[in-house]
């Protein structure tokens, strides 16, 4: 049970925690969870909250209901998350990871922008461009791998932005905003779909003679800052199954 303050409503914090442990492999597909009445004290919360949480569980795919046994973890592979959803994370939590989530396999490099990168910048095509790359990864393997496109420019501005590792003291969103005293205002963010190409199924460690021919999400994210510079656009390409969710509280 976390000590964490926590401002979300108790049938969510009970949700959140068990989601924490099922997406880091804790609790085991066919694990048990406690039982409503369980819940209840062990957390100091009505049956209707207990039940409340177990339903969230189950709405969110990561357990079901076995009439006269109980609630049961189920082995599912945990939904990706789009840039601007990793950037909301940092500012929450600390970490741009999702639950069970680490990344490796880091590369940053200048090249060449190509023609859909140089628009989403504003820059001329061909322009100079630090492109940032990493894979997210899951107890199931890969969620997603991740591009992040910046102005050249700004590399000189935060050297660390060159090199080939994960960045530390902040996101480059952080670490440009510090260095340039503009902070980012506003993102565009797109969903799209499509099927694997050769090169996607490189960037995802696949098979690239042979593609899975199914669709899957890709995710842009565009940043802007308070003069209206476009300071990153990432792109975010989903493993084949992987699904995108959002979530927000509806309010009356």
């Amino acid at each position: 049970m976390s000590d964490q303050a926590d401002n979300r409503a108790p049938y969510a914090q009970i949700a959140a925690h068990f989601t924490e442990l099922i997406a880091s492999g804790e609790l085991r597909p066919g694990t048990l969870l406690p039982s409503i009445k369980n819940l209840s004290q062990q957390w100091g919360v009505s049956t209707a909250t207990a039940e409340k949480a177990l339903r969230k569980l189950r709405n969110d795919g990561l357990v079901r209901g076995i009439h006269g046994i109980g609630t049961e973890v189920l082995d599912q592979p945990a939904p990706m998350s789009s840039g601007s959803q990793r950037q909301d994370r940092e500012r929450r939590t600390g970490t741009s990871w999702g639950d069970g989530e680490r990344s490796d396999s880091h590369d940053a490099s200048v090249v060449s922008a190509p023609a859909e990168v140089a628009q989403a910048l504003g820059l001329a095509p061909g322009s100079s461009v630090l492109r940032r790359r990493r894979v997210y990864r899951d107890r199931h393997g890969i969620v997603a791998h991740s591009t992040s496109w910046i102005p050249a420019r700004y590399a000189n501005l935060v050297p660390e932005l060159a090199k080939s590792k994960r960045l530390t003291g902040g996101t480059s969103l952080e670490l440009i905003a510090q260095a340039t005293g503009r902070p980012i205002t506003h993102r565009i963010d797109t969903a799209s779909a499509r099927l694997l190409t050769s090169e996607d199924a490189g960037l995802l460690e696949l098979d690239t003679a042979k593609p899975p021919a199914e669709p899957v999400v890709v995710m842009t994210a565009k940043f802007v800052d308070s003069e209206g510079n476009v300071v990153e656009y990432g792109v975010d390409l989903g493993s084949p199954g992987r699904t995108w969710r959002t979530e927000s509280e509806v309010t009356k």
